[in-house]
């Protein structure tokens, strides 16, 4: 069984199940935090011994190793996480594995408990996908993005629950309504385009954040990033010849390099494999513009048809494919001559263009027409022509499958892809995929709304009309669960996969920051052989981080409205270290504050109450905003040292001039 598979099985256990997981977790204190009654100890520093397991007829290293300048794991750095996985008996690699593997504060074992027991127990918990039992790091897990109408993006955590528990885990806020987005190889980075904002937002996918927004050109719509991941290349569909175009930015230091002209339209974008060429199409010129991507320059300007719609790339037949709406043709470019290798003639009407995984295959989809064109990559020939659902306007590959969505139709169209052929019928099926069709739901993203799931034969499918995405598994009638995306509506998928990557034969490699200083353990799960194994591992202080910490923070405690005129009795809380430990005893502590813009600023005394709770009495004489800074001689902070803080009073009434503001 996939772990995948277990995932599903685990989440979705009876309440019975669910009641005997949670009285066996209080029982631990690696779950619930209570302690038992047996005496217990936390394993000491591992040695190089133990980080090696032979077992089963498998031999497995664990390494943890330290990126950048860093010569041990330390709390807050990079590292790399890696087993190695070789044939105890022929030393030879073994390869095609989908370890599971999870990080998390060292367990506690009793007195004569059997750690490797427990470690299995804990795997368990955290196959099981509870809230209460998650571990600081998952290395198996992936996220589903949901693209939204609104400026914003919903993150979904597919292992937490399948129905009744909302599986939300974040919502981020853009600037303005996002139109296409890419995510990078290494699943760290999401950009996504912003048309009315004129720039791109550069998303962490490790704490899902803006890192920041990119000015990405005139009306920015496609993104798309080169095989090297060296450049984002952004679409500016402006409707003037001297407008449009792309913008390249620079995916290292986040800043745009050059934005280079080739006419108006709409622009789709691809890429030679080696990163070389750059291939932009543009609608309204009639033309397809090749770019050198080591100089930013043009190379070459080939006639495609008037009104080319959809460019891609495929590495089997080396060349670059343009489809024509209005011509019905399909141009074959070749990728390193750059001349027109072939025409192939189709039908009117077709746009939407992809190739398979391994490049055989390209389809071409005819909205017209209700079908989807089968080219063959070896011949440059069309192999067969079969009706998918209507309107069809976007479409994703697996290893075995097509996926093909139409606007005016509920279902999802699947070609099986080991059908197609010389000689061969096409075997087209197909699944629904929400209530009613997509074009109901008014304007729609560039963004696809199909998006290939973390397992290899699985598809996520967004509805927007329900506001749902479904979760469909090649061989099902139907799909096995939705997710609704409340407060916003759903428009497009895409997912961030987290999980251990072979990067050699045998070698499964995942790069994480290290969450916190301590020991912890590391559990590996294979399943065939059936084996399940903890390493421990020690994470060092980071004495930068520690004197960081020692800095007193302060936190300003008031949740009430503010009236001028008043006498304000404020409460603030200075705190330090890792624990957030009160800072008591300061004698000297002085708020200052002033009204803005630039009004005389005055200082108060504040007093100790308790527990580092100190209070100070300002005057809030009118209405406006206020600034509040905090200093203290005997902590070697200024006002310019801490965070201040800003408040803003309404006018004011008659009745007591005098309040006092705490939480």
């Amino acid at each position: 069984m996939k772990l995948s598979s277990i995932f599903y099985v685990l989440c979705c256990a009876t309440p019975l199940l669910m009641t005997q997981l949670q009285v066996h977790a209080a029982e631990t204190t690696t779950e619930s935090g209570a302690a038992s009654d047996a005496p217990h100890h936390v394993r000491d520093t591992p040695t190089k011994k133990e980080h090696h397991l032979q077992r089963d007829g498998v031999d497995i290293d664990f390494e943890i190793l330290p990126l950048g300048n860093d010569t041990i794991p330390t709390e807050g750095k990079l590292v790399d996480i890696r087993f190695r996985l070789r044939d105890a008996t022929t030393g030879q690699p073994i390869s095609g594995q989908i370890p599971g593997a999870w990080l998390d504060v060292s367990q506690s074992v009793p007195e004569g408990g059997d750690y490797q027991s427990q470690c299995k127990d804990k795997i368990g918990y955290y196959l099981k996908g509870r809230m209460g039992a998650r571990p600081l790091i998952d290395f198996n897990s992936y996220y589903l993005m949901v693209l939204n109408q609104d400026a914003s993006l919903t993150v979904i955590d597919p292992s937490i629950s399948v129905g009744g528990i909302t599986s939300t885990l974040s919502r981020i806020a853009l600037k303005r309504a996002p139109m296409d987005w890419v995510v990078g190889t290494n699943n760290k980075r999401l950009y996504v385009s912003m048309p009315n904002a004129g720039e791109v937002a550069v998303i962490d996918t490790e704490n899902f954040t803006v890192l920041t927004n990119i000015a990405a050109g005139p009306e920015p719509v496609r993104v798309a990033l080169q095989p090297d991941q060296r450049y984002l290349w952004v679409g500016n569909d402006s409707r003037h010849q001297e407008l449009g175009g792309v913008t390249v930015i620079d995916t290292q230091s986040l800043e745009p390099l050059k934005t280079l002209v080739t006419g108006a339209g709409h622009h789709d974008i691809t890429f030679s494999d080696d990163s070389r060429h750059a291939f932009v199409s543009n609608r309204d010129a009639g033309t397809l513009t090749v770019f050198d991507v080591a100089t930013l320059t043009e190379v070459a300007q080939i006639n495609t048809g008037p009104h080319p719609l959809a460019v891609a790339y495929s590495p089997l037949s080396q060349a670059v494919y343009v489809s024509d709406g209005k011509e019905g043709t399909v141009t074959v470019v070749d990728a390193r001559s750059l001349q027109v290798r072939k025409v192939i003639q189709a039908e009117q009407g077709i746009g939407p263009l992809r190739f398979s995984q391994d490049g055989r295959f390209g389809i071409v989809l005819n909205t017209l027409e209700d079908s989807a064109t089968v080219i063959d990559a070896a011949t440059d020939e069309v192999l067969h022509s079969v009706e998918v659902a209507a309107e069809p306007y976007q479409l994703v590959f697996t290893r075995s499958y097509a996926y093909i969505r139409g606007l005016a139709s509920s279902r999802v169209s699947m070609i099986n892809l080991l059908s197609l052929g010389a000689g061969k019928t096409p075997t087209v099926q197909s699944f629904e995929a929400g209530p009613a069709a997509p074009k109901l739901a008014g304007s729609l993203p560039l963004a696809t709304s199909l998006a290939p799931a973390r397992e290899d034969a699985a598809v996520y499918v967004v509805n927007p009309v329900d506001n749902s995405t479904y979760f469909y598994t090649e061989g099902m009638n139907a799909p096995m669960f939705s997710y609704l995306n409340r407060g916003h509506a759903a428009r497009a998928a895409t997912v961030i996969d987290r999980r251990l990557r072979e990067l050699e034969p045998g070698v499964y490699s995942a790069k994480v920051k290290l969450p916190a200083a301590g020991k912890f353990d590391v559990a590996l799960m294979l399943n065939q052989p059936q084996l399940t194994h903890c390493f421990a591992t020690e994470v060092a202080i980071d004495p930068a981080l520690v004197q960081r910490l020692q800095k007193p923070q302060v936190e300003f405690l008031w949740d009430k409205p503010l009236v001028a005129g008043t006498s304000v009795t404020m409460h603030l809380r200075l705190t330090r270290g890792r624990d957030n430990q009160p800072v008591s005893g300061i004698d000297d502590l002085r708020v200052r504050y002033f009204q803005a813009p630039s009004s005389r600023p005055r200082e108060v005394e504040a007093l100790e109450i308790g527990d580092g709770v100190y209070e100070a009495r300002v005057d809030l004489a009118s209405a406006g905003a206020y600034y509040l800074h905090v200093a203290a001689a005997s902590l070697r902070l200024g006002f310019n040292d801490l965070p201040y803080t800003s408040l803003r009073t309404q006018p004011g009434g008659k009745g007591d001039r005098t309040s006092t503001l705490r939480k």
